[in-house]
C-alpha cells in the first residue's frame, strides 16, 4: 500500500497548510516540464488529491484506501471504482506530454501573488522587403517606407475611449482584469486565469468607446516613416527601426520594424564584400602597345588606369580604396578591373595585310 504522507514527507497529523506547502514544493521540483520524474510527479498529485481531501484523507486513515478510485489497493476488500481519466489539454494518458502544465499550475508557481496585474498586448514586429540601387547601398540614403499596419488612434491616443468619457467597472471580470475558470482533472481542481478579453486586463472599461478605433486604441491604417539607410549596407542585412511597428493594443508599446535591404543589380559593377569588380574592352594593338583608360567609378568621378604593354585577356589591375566604404570601419574596398581584348570579326585586306607584316616581324 502507498504511503501517502510518506510520499509527500509529512507527519500522520499533518495540518492541511503543511500538506499544502509539501505539494507545492514537491511539485515544482518533479515538474515534467522543468526536467522533473513524470512517475514522481504523477504520484505526488495522487497523494495530494486524497489528503487534501478530508473525506479521502479520512477514509485513506481508517482502510488505506479511498473508495471511488484513487490510490484503491486492496485484496478482496473494497474495489476499484472506474476513474473517469479526464486528461487536460496537451497531455496523453501515458504521460508523455505535459505541455499543459504550466496554466494548469501556474496559481501555485508564483509564490501566492495574485496574477491580476495586466499583461500589455504589445504591438507585433513587422517586417518588409526595401530594394535599393548599389550606390544608395555604397553612400547611404534616406528613404520613405510605406507599409500597412495597426496605428495608434489620433482621435483617443490609444487610450480607447472618447475624452473626458468616465471609467466603470467591467462586469465581466468585475474589476479584477482576469477571469478564473475553475478546471476539474484528475490531478485536483485547479483554476486557470486568464486576462478578461472584455476590458484586457485593465478591470475598467469606459463608457463610451472611442468613435474612431471602437476601443482598441488603434487601427489598420498605412503608416509611412523616412529610413536612414546607413553607407556600407549589404544585401540581405536587416536594420532594425525600434518602435516603428504595430501598434499596441490600448496604448501598449509598439512591435519593432525590421527592414530587410535588397540591392539591385548594377549594370556596371558587381560588388563582393566590399570590393567593386569591372571589366573593360581594349583593342588588340592596346594590350600589344599599351594605353591609358578612362574609367568612371562608382560614385561618379573619372580616374584613368594605365595598361602596360603586352597585357593578356583576363588580366585585373586593382584600383586601392575605389570600392565600398566599410559599414563599421575606416577606409573603404577596392575597386578590381579586369581586362579582355576584342578580337574583331572582320578585316579590311589592308588590315590583314598589315597583321601579317606584324606576325612575320614578331616570328
Amino acid at each position: 500500500m502507498k504511503d501517502y504522507y510518506d510520499i509527500l514527507g509529512v507527519p500522520h497529523d499533518a495540518t492541511p497548510e503543511q500538506i499544502r506547502q509539501a505539494f507545492y514544493k514537491l511539485a515544482h521540483r518533479y515538474h515534467p516540464d522543468k526536467g522533473g520524474d513524470p512517475e514522481k510527479f504523477k504520484e505526488i498529485n495522487e497523494a495530494y488529491r486524497v489528503l487534501s481531501d478530508p473525506e479521502k484523507r479520512a477514509q485513506y486513515d481508517k482502510f488505506g484506501t479511498v473508495f471511488g478510485g484513487v490510490g484503491a489497493e486492496t485484496k478482496g476488500g473494497p474495489q476499484w471504482q472506474s476513474f473517469d481519466w479526464d486528461i487536460p489539454f496537451g497531455f496523453s494518458s501515458d504521460f508523455s506530454s505535459f505541455s499543459g502544465l504550466e496554466d494548469i499550475f501556474a496559481d501555485f508557481f508564483n509564490s501566492g501573488t495574485k496574477r491580476t496585474k495586466r499583461r500589455e498586448q504589445r504591438g507585433k514586429n513587422l517586417e518588409i522587403d526595401l530594394e535599393i540601387s548599389l550606390e544608395e547601398a555604397a553612400f547611404g540614403v534616406k528613404k520613405e517606407v510605406s507599409f500597412k499596419t495597426y496605428v495608434v488612434c489620433p482621435h483617443c491616443h490609444g487610450k480607447g475611449y472618447e475624452p473626458h468619457s468616465k471609467m466603470k467597472t467591467c462586469p465581466k471580470c468585475k474589476g479584477e482584469g482576469v477571469i478564473r475558470t475553475v478546471k476539474r482533472t484528475f490531478w485536483g481542481t485547479f483554476t486557470q486565469i486568464v486576462e478578461c478579453p472584455k476590458c484586457h486586463g485593465r478591470g475598467k472599461i469606459p463608457e463610451k468607446p472611442c468613435r474612431v478605433c471602437g476601443g482598441d486604441g488603434r487601427y489598420y491604417d498605412r503608416k509611412s516613416i523616412t529610413v536612414d539607410i546607413p553607407a556600407g549596407v549589404r544585401d540581405g542585412e536587416v536594420i532594425r527601426i525600434k518602435g516603428e511597428g504595430e501598434a499596441g493594443i490600448l496604448g501598449a508599446p509598439n512591435g519593432d520594424l525590421f527592414i530587410k535591404i535588397r540591392v539591385k543589380p548594377h549594370p556596371v559593377f558587381e560588388r563582393k564584400g566590399d570590393d567593386l569588380f569591372t571589366t573593360i574592352t581594349i583593342s588588340f594593338p592596346e594590350a600589344a602597345l599599351g594605353t591609358k583608360k578612362e574609367i568612371k567609378t562608382l560614385e561618379g568621378k573619372t580616374i584613368v588606369i594605365k595598361i602596360p604593354p603586352g597585357t593578356d585577356s583576363g588580366e585585373i589591375f586593382r584600383v586601392r580604396n575605389k570600392g565600398i566604404k566599410h559599414f563599421n570601419a575606416p577606409g573603404a574596398g577596392d575597386l578590381y578591373i579586369k581586362v579582355k581584348i576584342k578580337t574583331p570579326k572582320t578585316l579590311s585586306r589592308k588590315a590583314k595585310e598589315l597583321l601579317n607584316e606584324l606576325q612575320q616581324e614578331i616570328k
